[in-house]
Formats: structure tokens, sequence, C-alpha cells
């Protein structure tokens, strides 16, 4: 019987466990958007999970969400995270970057440069900038010559990751960031080949995912999901006819996995599941959402036909989670006031739990 504790074989990867690592913005980053020491003992501190994924890493400047987020799109940025994946994988871990263009989720004052997404249509709700949290701006609707740039940088990013030793990437196509304001019936009313029906709609993820693939190997590529999900604005009115269709096109790439969020019905999520031939990771709880996800809830998912199991908060509170979920110890709690102020405070000293053999 496959349980949490079972191994996976992902594309070139043997995993020990199905426990994976969710995507968390941490901002922790050095200025330049380098990564840190301290970032290659947090991300080392959790390797015994079956997959980590990393923190969202912007693709080019013009990516950027958030201020404090780590980058790979310049040598320095690539190689300050060679530390981080040789920490990782000195203590036994497995790692992908997740590649995160925030699209419309940005600010000229974090950037220095006017947000783009497919159309001039603000994301609802406040942005966070150097100087505090500030109204979304209405961005730049990019000219349909301009979107190939913008497939490019996830592939050229993926290249630099690879370069810098992560085991491959996942592109953040959910949550309200570019590929799902592409995806988004309100954030995209574009009239070329990038907006209107779905099959235009999900051209720029297959585009995206496509070039990706073909930069570092299909086996080396995941993109995450948030079916149905209204962050930012975001709003899909078509929810499994988009995604079936988007899964569709992804299915002959090959790729390491799907990451799919449960911002839907079970019914959608479950259809998804079916239409999705290769190895699907759940995130059963919503990001963000009141309840954090713990064993009960991946061994529903699992039971249901996923492969892998991400958890997000408890990985924050619990570096040892992989353990306390195998021995049945109580999680630890998090401190959400540390999510995102910088410093060791809440990202270094949680502890492990004395474990005995």
């Amino acid at each position: 019987m496959t349980t949490l504790f079972t191994g996976h074989r992902l594309g070139g990867l043997t995993l020990p466990n199905r426990v994976v690592m969710a995507p968390m913005t941490r901002v922790r980053a050095a200025a330049g958007g380098l990564a840190t020491p301290s970032m290659a003992a947090y991300y080392a501190q959790r390797a015994t999970a079956g997959l980590i994924v990393s923190e969202g890493v912007q693709p080019s400047l013009i990516g950027q969400s958030n201020p404090g987020t780590p980058g790979l799109y310049t040598d320095a940025q690539a190689e300050s995270w060679r530390p981080v994946t040789a920490a990782v994988h000195a203590n036994g871990g497995r790692i992908f970057a997740q590649l995160m263009h925030g699209g419309r989720v940005s600010h000229p004052d974090t950037t220095g440069l006017r947000p783009v997404g497919p159309s001039a249509v603000a994301a609802v709700g406040e942005v966070f900038t150097p100087t505090g949290p500030q109204p979304a701006p209405v961005p730049r609707a990019l000219e349909t010559a301009e979107v190939p740039e913008h497939v490019r940088s996830y592939a050229e990013a993926a290249r630099r990751a690879v370069d810098a030793g992560f085991d491959g990437v996942e592109l953040h196509g959910a949550n309200g960031y570019l590929i799902s304001q592409f995806l988004s019936s309100n954030a995209n009313l574009r009239t070329d080949r990038y907006g209107g029906p779905v099959s235009h709609r999900i051209r720029f993820a297959v585009e995206a995912v496509t070039a990706t693939a073909e930069a570092i190997g299909a086996d080396r590529t995941g993109i995450r999901l948030s079916p149905g999900a209204s962050f930012w604005g975001v709003e899909e009115s078509d929810v499994r006819e988009l995604y079936t269709a988007l899964l569709a096109e992804l299915a002959p790439l090959g790729l390491a996995y799907i990451h799919v969020e449960a911002t839907a019905d079970e019914e959608t999520l479950l259809a998804l599941r079916r239409a999705w031939p290769g190895t699907l990771v759940m995130n059963p709880v919503l990001p963000m959402g009141p309840k954090q996800a713990g064993k009960d809830d991946a061994d529903h998912w699992l039971a249901q036909g996923a492969d892998l199991i991400s958890f997000g908060r408890a990985f924050i509170s619990n570096p040892d989670l992989v353990e306390r979920l195998r021995t049945g110890l109580p999680l630890a709690p998090v401190d959400e006031a540390t999510y995102y102020q910088g410093g060791d405070r809440g990202y270094l000293t949680y502890a492990s739990h004395q474990y005995t053999t």
C-alpha cells in the first residue's frame, strides 16, 4: 500500500518519501536578489523531504513581485544559489527552484519598472514594496511581439538553476501571478492569440513550459496550478474546461509533475487527476487558508490518486516534518509574525526533535 513514506520515481530522481516542501516566500534574500548562507541552512534543515520546492525566484527583474526575493537572471544570482543546492544535496535532499514571474503583482518602487501583464487591469489589493504595502498599479499590457521574451525568461532562468545545482524547476502557474493572469478570464482581456477562448488563454502557459522543458529536459520541469482560485482578484469562468485543455497540451511533453493546489471543489480536482497521466503533487489545503495540512489530509489525497503531497506552513516550524509525520509526534506551531520579517528568528530557530533509533 502506498503511504507518505513510500519511495517514488520522479524523472531522474528517486524520492525516499512522498512529502514535498511547498514553495513559500520568506523574503530573506540579500541585495541584488542573492541567496544567502541563512537560506542554505534553512533548506538544508528540511532536506529529509522527498522533494523541496524553493521559494518563488524571479526569472527577470520585471518579474520580481516582492522586495527581498531572490532571482535567477544574473550570473551572480546563480552563483549565490550554489551553496544552497550543495547544502541540500550534502544532507541527502533534492531541490527544485520555483520560477515566479509576478506580472501585474509588482510595483515600480520594488523593481524601478512598470509592471507588465496580459492586459492593463490592476490586481486587487495592495502589493508589498520597500516602503510598505501600496495599491497594485495598473500594469502595461504586453504587446504580442513582447510575449516570447517573457516565455524565454523562464527557460533562461531554468538553465541558470540547473547550472547552480538545482535538480529541476517548477513554473509558478498559480495564485494570480503572470501565467495565472494569462489563464484568467478577467485579468486577460486580449484579442490576439494569447487571449479570448480557452485555447488562446492557455497558450502562454504551454509556451513557457515547452521552452523550459526544451532548455533543461521535461523530466526536470514541473508547473504549479491553482484551479478556480481568486488570488489577487483573478477569475476563471470555465475552470474545468480551462485546466483540462491545459493538461491535454502539457501531457505529451513528459513533465516531471504538475503541482495542484486545493483551490477548487474535490470533484474538479479529481477530474484533473484523471486527465493527467503523470505524477501529481497535491497541496491538500487552501494556501494561506485557516487550516494547516496534516497527515490525514495527505492520506486522503494519496487514496484519491495523488502521487506526492506538499506541505507549506508545517515545514516552516517543523524542519523535521517527515519524521514527525512518521512517528506521530505533534507539529510545532508557526509564528506568523516572522513569515516575512527577515533575519533568522522564525527562520532558523525552529528545533528538530531528538529521535532515537
